[in-house]
């Protein structure tokens, strides 16, 4: 269908009038049928700034074969078949088939999970359809859908304002214009630039305050967000984990590279066939390139994320799993983790401290009028005064915001006018130039330093107090927000949010797990203080806002690793807070939901919102709990850390028995006149010791990895490499002198015997490096032991079977089997004393 039969976007939508604009989009201001917006998401596609499309099964297999020395081989192997060595030819076609096979339906398995898990965290706006109010995803939204914003909410397109009341826009990305920006109804003429266009809405950009009712004109790629991301598409930062896993492919290219044009440059000079040398070099380097290691990480993290959905927590990044598990700080508000988040009415206060229904009557209009985002001290408020029938009608309304820290609204019953606001205290106070006593109306001054010791009180008992004043008003004027001043002070409203009874054993268990809870809020010190007595932190450290303020960075480091309660916090220094205790050096979680929580989630290494947060916090983090408690807190770090563990044990098991192998290989080949492996073997060997670390994801994990932090050390896992490598190759040179020197083999004999050996004792040393602990006390998981007998199984029975003469092997003598049984037994015990004295030093070396 054409485009321009349905509707045309119009090029300059900010001049136009809301008629206009709908004219334009061929839609009314009641908005699209269902039938109409799925018509339109046809032509205008996905309201997404991705491919309208995931990569292609083909896709996804093809990329299996992007290793350059994986294409080398490939064509180095066709060349070989040209010459007339065809079966060979299509052996080694086919282990790198089979490899490619087993990687692609790895990572084809993990991204289909995660496709999954996504839709249980996806961003929905509110749109007009068929009439009524429908939440839909962000991607169907279509031009000339009518949505309707407050806030939190995330723009989910290039809009028109057809109503607005009160809001304020974070544009940073767009203009980089600290504050929030207000937007009105309006033309603007044609060449506005994009900062000063204040009828616009702009997707990506999210609503501070306010509510808003637009017209979306523009999606997808057509949007000012979409026209950006063409050009320069965002990446997020890279991951501690993900930095290392770069750090260490570029050592094994290094050591590959190297590897490859020595051992070609020698073979070549020994006057050995020329390409059956670069066929054997190129097989080398496949063989000690951990191939599946994508997949292998790929399908770790998967398996984790699965395993933390079951517990509720969903992982939107998968690389931050690794960071979830390395976490040694977290930073949390207070209500509904650490709290009930069910927020209760204590009571309604005059100036002088005595139950008022007054206050409460007014507080109670303020709440349940206003029209804006409710929160639950306005609900709890709600819900605490009960009335036949309101008389009360709203008029106007200043909706709340974290720098006025108020909420106003002006009411009316025909007969008189009022304006009432309630908020924090402190920002109440400064509007008001009277207050209500028992005896009248008086100056404020008279009676501030009572009303602030009222407020000290009830903070100190653990309520959290705002203050709620009024003044009569005019109905024939509109208040607006340069009216909120000259008020009288009526009273307190004191509410609390009760802990939940589990928190001080979740504290103890993130404390066992060498997480440390720091609790920043905006509530003050003394109901701060209150809560952590309650809670089980005795004598704790608090850092007021104000003493932030005073306070360079250098002092900051110092003192907030050293702080449990960050106190009376303004919204922009949650990000300070967190930035200075990344600076002290560790890896800093932060939990947040509200709209001011964006930035601190971003600056995070690790961002947890919760599924009932606002759009902009959920977007902003990279973990979403679909229960908002410090107990699933608990189970993601824990899955977090065995997902961590179980990928370095791939690392550890890989580079350890490859360089050993290939270091014992290319020793070989430069003192034989055969080659010690044939380049078909080499790869074989490679494919059947990596099948068995395919199951490492469900493997069983100890305790000892659970209970503490763990992060990615490159030296860490160099030395392991090493050490552990160069013990693999005595034991080779070992069973080359035991074929050479007392079984006198020929060439077929000495490849089968030592491939025979270099598999098992490969796949046997998986179940030493898996663990710290001896191998017999730390079992390995039931998937992992099955395919490790399977291997073994395999292995034993090739030099039986019919396939054994293609692959160049013959039978072995019965006597071998008993000598390799004790090379490869020898090999086991010396590599698990090894292993004890490598932790031993690795652990007095980060000691001093």
């Amino acid at each position: 269908m054409d485009k321009k039969n349905q509707c045309s976007e119009p090029d300059h939508f900010w001049n136009l009038t809301p008629e206009q604009a709908l004219n334009e989009l061929s839609c009314g201001s009641d908005g699209l049928t269902g039938s109409e917006a799925a018509n339109r998401l046809k032509i205008y596609g996905p309201n997404t700034i991705k491919p309208g499309h995931k990569s292609s099964t083909i896709t996804l297999f093809l990329s299996q074969f992007k290793s350059p020395i994986t294409l080398l081989l490939i064509a180095a192997a066709l060349l070989s078949a040209g010459l007339g060595d065809v079966i060979d030819t299509v052996i080694i076609l086919l282990i790198v088939m089979i490899g490619s096979i087993l990687s692609f339906w790895q990572e084809r398995g993990a991204a289909n999970a995660i496709d999954e898990l996504m839709k249980l965290v996806r961003l929905n706006c509110t749109v007009l359809r068929d009439g009524q109010k429908k939440e839909v995803p962000f991607e169907a939204a279509v031009p000339g859908d009518v949505i309707y914003l407050s806030a939190g909410d995330i723009i989910p397109a290039d809009c028109l304002l057809l109503e607005s009341q009160e809001i304020f826009i974070d544009e940073a990305a767009f203009t980089g214009e600290t504050y929030p920006v207000e937007k009105r109804t309006g033309i603007c003429a044609a060449d506005t630039p994009l900062s000063k266009r204040s009828n616009t809405l702009f997707m990506g950009s999210h609503v501070i305050s306010g509510k808003a009712t637009a017209l979306v004109i523009r999606t997808g790629t057509q949007t000012e967000f979409g026209k950006i991301s063409s050009g320069l598409q965002a990446r997020a930062p890279e991951t501690d984990f993900e930095r290392g896993i770069r750090r260490f492919g570029y050592m094994l290219m290094e050591i590959t590279l190297l590897l490859v044009i020595i051992i070609f440059a020698i073979n070549v000079y020994l006057h050995k066939p020329a390409l059956d040398s670069l066929l054997f070099s190129l097989a080398l380097a496949v063989g000690l390139t951990p191939q599946l290691l994508p997949a292998i990480i790929s399908v770790n993290l998967s398996t984790g994320a699965r395993r933390m959905a079951r517990k509720q927590v969903i992982v939107k990044r998968l690389a931050s799993i690794e960071n979830f598990g390395s976490m040694q700080i977290l930073c949390s508000d207070k209500t509904g983790t650490i709290t009930e988040g069910k927020v209760k009415l204590k009571d309604a206060l005059d100036i002088s401290g005595v139950h008022s229904d007054r206050v409460l009557q007014y507080a109670w209009l303020n709440a349940s009028l206003q029209q804006g985002f409710h929160n639950p001290v306005d609900e709890a408020i709600s819900g605490a005064w009960h009335i036949v029938e309101n008389p009360f009608v709203p008029v106007a309304e200043v909706p709340y915001d974290f720098i006025r820290k108020r909420l106003t609204i002006q009411v009316t019953d025909k007969k008189e006018d009022l304006i009432i606001t309630k908020g924090a205290l402190k920002a109440v106070l400064d509007v008001c130039d009277r207050a209500e006593t028992a005896d009248g109306i008086i100056n404020i001054n008279g009676c501030k330093g009572g009303i602030l010791k009222q407020y000290e009180q009830l903070s100190d008992a653990g309520f959290r107090t705002l203050g709620v004043a009024f003044k009569p008003w005019g109905a024939e004027t509109k208040f607006t927000r340069n009216d909120e001043r000259e008020m009288i002070f009526l009273g307190f409203i004191a509410l609390f949010d009760p802990p939940k009874a589990n928190v001080p054993e979740t504290i103890t268990k993130l404390n066992s797990l060498g997480v440390k809870l720091k609790i920043i809020t905006g509530d003050n010190a003394l109901v701060a203080k209150s809560l952590a007595l309650q809670v089980g932190i005795k004598q704790p450290n608090i850092l007021t806002g104000a003493q932030l303020l005073q306070m360079n960075n250098a002092a900051l480091i110092h003192k907030a690793v050293r702080t449990d309660i960050f106190a009376e916090v303004e919204p922009n220094q949650k990000e300070r807070i967190i930035n200075m205790l990344k600076k002290a050096g560790f890896v800093v979680g932060f939990m947040g939901d509200g709209v001011n929580d964006a930035p601190a989630l971003h600056t995070a290494d690790v961002g947890i919102s919760v599924d009932s947060a606002v759009d902009v916090a959920k977007q902003a983090a990279e973990i979403v709990l679909l229960s908002q408690s410090l107990d699933v807190l608990v189970d993601g770090i824990v899955e977090g850390r065995k997902t961590f563990t179980n990928t370095m044990k791939y690392i550890f098991m890989a580079t350890s028995a490859n360089f050993g192998n290939m270091f014992s290989m290319a020793g070989a080949s430069l003192m034989m006149s055969f080659l010690p492996l044939l380049p078909k073997q080499i790869l074989l060997t490679n494919l059947l010791t990596d099948f068995p670390e395919m199951a490492i994801a469900t493997d069983k994990v100890d305790e000892a990895n659970i209970m503490s932090p763990q992060k990615w050390d490159l030296g860490f896992v160099r030395r392991f490499m090493v050490i552990f490598g160069l013990l693999s190759s005595v034991f080779d040179y070992l069973t080359f002198g035991l074929l050479i020197y007392i079984m006198h083999a020929n060439e077929k004999t000495f490849q089968t015997g030592w491939f025979t050996e270099s598999v098992i004792s490969a796949i046997l040393i998986v179940l030493v490096v898996r663990t710290k602990l001896p191998f017999f006390k730390s079992l390995p998981g039931r998937l992992l032991s099955l395919a490790t007998i399977l291997v073994l199984v395999f292995v034993l029975s090739i030099p039986l079977l019919p396939l054994a003469g293609w692959l160049g092997f013959t039978r072995l003598p019965l006597s071998y089997y008993g000598w390799m049984l004790f090379i490869v037994a020898m090999y086991l015990f010396w590599a698990e004393l090894a292993k004890r004295w490598f932790y031993r030093h690795m652990k007095k070396r980060r000691q001093n």
